[in-house]
C-alpha cells in the first residue's frame, strides 16, 4: 500500500513539473515570437505617398434652381374695353415706349367708334405672344408683356437652414441645360427680407455680371451660389485623416524617413477637403495615402503626390 502511494506521488509531481516546464517553454517561445513580430515591423517599409501642407481657402456654396427673368417686365393693357382689331408687332419685337402695339375697337353694334390705341409702356421686348385680332379685352386683360431682355435675373429659392448668409454681393456660378459646358457669372442683388412659410425658401435675386445673348429669359438655371470663405487654416483631403477611437490623426514626414502621429483638430469641411485648425504646420509633409497601415515611428517610402519633394 506503502509503495504504490509513493509511486501516485511521484507521477504527481512528475506532471507538475512537465507542466511547469512546458509552460516556462510557451512563454519564453512567444515572447520570442513577439519580439521578432515587432522587429519585423519595425524594419517593415511601408510606401506612401505624401503632399505638403499649405493654407488654401474653402469657398462654400449652395446648390439651387432658379428661373431666368427680365430684369423690368411690365404687362400691357388697354385704355378701353372691346375687340383687339390689330396687332403690330409679334413675339420678340423691339419697341420704345410709346410706340404702338395694337388696336382696340371699342364699337357695339349699331355704333362706330374710333379704334383706340394701346402703346407700350416702357422700351424692351415683346416677350409674351400678343393676343390675336378679334380677342375681346377689358382694361383688365393683358394684351402683351414688356421685357428688357437686355437686363436679365435669376429668381432663386434657397432652403431656410442657408438664411444666415445670404447677402446682397455673393457671387454664383450659373449653369444653363442648353449650354452645359458653359459656366455664367452672376451677381446676388436682392435678398428677401422674409422667409416663405410654405416652402421654407428665401427668395434671392441675382443679375448677370455680363450680357450674353445665349441666354433668353424663361431658361431654367442651375445656381451654384457661394455662402462663404474660410481662410487661415491648413487644408488636407478628409482621406488622409485616420481615426482610432474617435480620435483624429495625420502622419507627418520626417527627415529620416520615419512617420510621426500628430493629433488634429479639424475645421471646416467644402467638398471632401478638410480644414485643419490644428496639428500641422504649413510647409510640412502628410502622408496623404497609405496611413491606415501606419504607427508612429513607422518606416516609409514616401511619394510626393502634389507640392512635394
Amino acid at each position: 500500500m506503502k509503495k504504490k502511494s509513493v509511486i501516485i506521488i511521484v507521477v504527481m509531481i512528475a506532471l507538475v513539473v512537465a507542466t511547469v516546464g512546458y509552460t516556462f517553454v510557451y512563454l519564453i517561445m512567444r515572447s520570442q515570437g513577439g519580439k521578432q513580430q515587432q522587429r519585423s515591423r519595425a524594419d517593415t517599409v511601408y510606401p506612401v505617398r505624401t503632399a505638403r501642407a499649405a493654407v488654401s481657402v474653402l469657398d462654400d456654396y449652395v446648390n439651387v434652381n432658379g428661373n431666368i427673368e427680365a430684369l423690368n417686365s411690365v404687362s400691357v393693357y388697354p385704355n378701353i374695353g372691346g375687340k383687339i382689331a390689330s396687332t403690330a408687332v409679334n413675339l420678340g419685337s423691339r419697341v420704345a415706349a410709346g410706340d404702338v402695339i395694337a388696336r382696340v375697337d371699342p364699337s357695339q353694334p349699331g355704333t362706330n367708334y374710333a379704334l383706340s390705341p394701346v402703346t407700350a409702356p416702357i422700351s424692351g421686348s415683346i416677350i409674351s405672344t400678343p393676343l390675336r385680332p378679334g380677342t375681346t379685352v377689358t382694361t383688365g386683360t393683358a394684351v402683351t408683356t414688356i421685357g428688357d431682355i437686355s437686363r436679365l435675373q435669376i429668381t432663386a429659392k434657397v432652403p431656410e437652414r442657408y438664411s444666415a448668409y445670404l447677402k446682397r454681393g455673393l457671387v454664383a456660378d450659373i449653369m444653363l441645360e442648353a449650354y452645359p459646358d458653359v459656366v455664367f457669372r452672376a451677381t446676388a442683388t436682392n435678398v428677401s427680407p422674409v422667409l416663405d412659410s410654405t416652402t421654407r425658401t428665401t427668395e434671392v435675386i441675382l443679375t448677370f455680371d455680363e450680357f450674353d445673348t445665349r441666354v433668353s429669359a424663361g431658361m431654367f438655371a442651375k445656381v451654384k451660389l457661394y455662402t462663404a470663405q474660410y481662410t487661415g487654416a491648413v487644408t488636407v483631403p478628409a482621406d488622409a485623416i485616420v481615426t482610432n477611437d474617435d480620435r483624429e490623426f495625420l502622419y507627418v514626414f520626417k527627415d529620416d524617413d520615419t512617420v510621426e502621429r500628430r493629433e488634429i483638430a479639424r475645421g471646416h469641411a467644402v467638398d471632401g477637403i478638410v480644414q485643419i485648425v490644428s496639428g500641422v504646420m504649413p510647409d510640412e509633409l502628410f502622408v496623404i495615402e497609405g496611413g491606415r497601415q501606419l504607427f508612429d515611428g513607422a518606416r516609409v517610402n514616401a511619394v510626393s503626390a502634389s507640392g512635394g519633394e
